[in-house]
This record gives C-alpha cells, sequence and structure tokens, in this order.
C-alpha cells in the first residue's frame, strides 16, 4: 500500500495557517506577560505575605497544578456563562493560558526570590534603599536571573499547550488546521507542516528568550 502525498492542499491554505500561527503567537506573548506579573505578584505573597494571602495562593496553585489544562478552559468558556460572563473564544483562552502558567512560573519564581540571601536583602535596607527599590534591584532580579531557563521553558512549553484552545474554537494555528483537514482530508500533509511551524516557533522564542537573557541579566567581566 502506497501512499499519495499532496500538499497542494496545505499550501493553498498558506495563508490561514499563518493567521493562525499569528494567533498563537499573540496568545503566547500575552499570556507570557500578564503570567509573569501575576506570578512575581503571587510570589511575593507567598514569601512575604500574611498567612490568609499565602493560603489564597498556595490554594490557587494547587488547583491549577492538580487539575487538566482543557478542564480549565471548558470552565472559563462553557463555565462562566452559567453565571452571566460569556466570553468569546480568543479572550477566554488568553485568560485560561494567563491562569495556569501564573501558577507554574509562580512557584519557578518562588524557588529564585528563596535563593536570594537575607543578608543581601539586610544590606541593602542598611545602604539606605527603600523596601520596593531593595525588592526589585536586590532580589527580584537575580532571582529571575537564577529561574531564567525554567521560566523560559515554562513560557515555551505554554505556547505549545496552547494547540489545546482550539477545543473552544479559538482560530489559533491547530484550530485552523483542524479546518482545513475537515474541508481536504490530507491530514498527514496538514499535521506534518504544522507541526514544523510550530518547531519553528519554539525555536524563534528560544533565540528570542536568548537575545533577552543577554541583554537583562548577562554580566560584563572587565578582564583588564
Amino acid at each position: 500500500m502506497t501512499y499519495d502525498f499532496q500538499f497542494d492542499a496545505v499550501f493553498a491554505s498558506w495563508d490561514m495557517l499563518l493567521g493562525g500561527a499569528w494567533l498563537t503567537i499573540k496568545l503566547s506573548f500575552g499570556a507570557m506577560a500578564i503570567g509573569l506579573v501575576v506570578a512575581i505578584l503571587c510570589a511575593l505573597g507567598k514569601t512575604s505575605g500574611p498567612k490568609p494571602v499565602r493560603w489564597l495562593i498556595n490554594a490557587y496553585i494547587e488547583v491549577i497544578r492538580n487539575t487538566p489544562f482543557l478542564v480549565q478552559i471548558f470552565l472559563i468558556f462553557f463555565g462562566l456563562p452559567s453565571v452571566g460572563l460569556r466570553l468569546s473564544p480568543d479572550v477566554a483562552a488568553l485568560i485560561a493560558m494567563v491562569v495556569n502558567v501564573g501558577a507554574y512560573a509562580t512557584e519557578i519564581i518562588r524557588a529564585g526570590i528563596e535563593s536570594i540571601h537575607k543578608g543581601q536583602i539586610e544590606a541593602g535596607l542598611a545602604l539606605g534603599l527603600r523596601p520596593l527599590q531593595v525588592f526589585r534591584y536586590i532580589v527580584l532580579k537575580p532571582a529571575l536571573r537564577t529561574v531564567y531557563p525554567a521560566l523560559t521553558s515554562q513560557f515555551i512549553l505554554l505556547m505549545l499547550s496552547s494547540s489545546i484552545v482550539s477545543a473552544i474554537s479559538a482560530d489559533e494555528l491547530t484550530s485552523v488546521a483542524n479546518n482545513i483537514q475537515s474541508q481536504t482530508f490530507r491530514s498527514f500533509e496538514i499535521y506534518i507542516v504544522v507541526t514544523g511551524i510550530y518547531l519553528v516557533l519554539a525555536l524563534m522564542f528560544s533565540a528570542l528568550f536568548a537575545g533577552i537573557y543577554r541583554l537583562a541579566f548577562a554580566y560584563t567581566v572587565d578582564r583588564r
């Protein structure tokens, strides 16, 4: 039995695939940016907040990390309309991705914050820095530098996991591919091309994160 490869149908829908890839990029970047803010705030609350705040943050993390991402998406998209809050597929996808990555990134950043020696914080306060300055320059930046590889790996995983939001018809890459497949019945050709697109996106994100690291966290050494 031989298979007749026909990529014409794929390339005929190339503009649709590019549109889906662009939405994947926008959802991923939006979720990464907002999720990072959520994670920093939750990590700060977990490490130095009052006990009720720590309890709420721990509950949030445990719920998200111990339930399937698909169920979280369904809860937001199909569950919230029951209480009068109806969201578009793209908005629901973004919220679900933010909520999901925020929980995982919180634990990553918390580990970075806890790696900072208390003596450094005390030294900053002794120099007259305000608590916010101490957190920004002495705690947060070194902490992010320490956990940067783990954090960016989580962000790339988030981009790849965005394919799950196709279940609520958000028009990202996988959803577009499913629509093309249902029209052309060229499953292998469609999904091998989509696999390649995701691989390219992951490599692009990796290169971007490497550039950000060199600009924001790499220390220069004076060799004179």
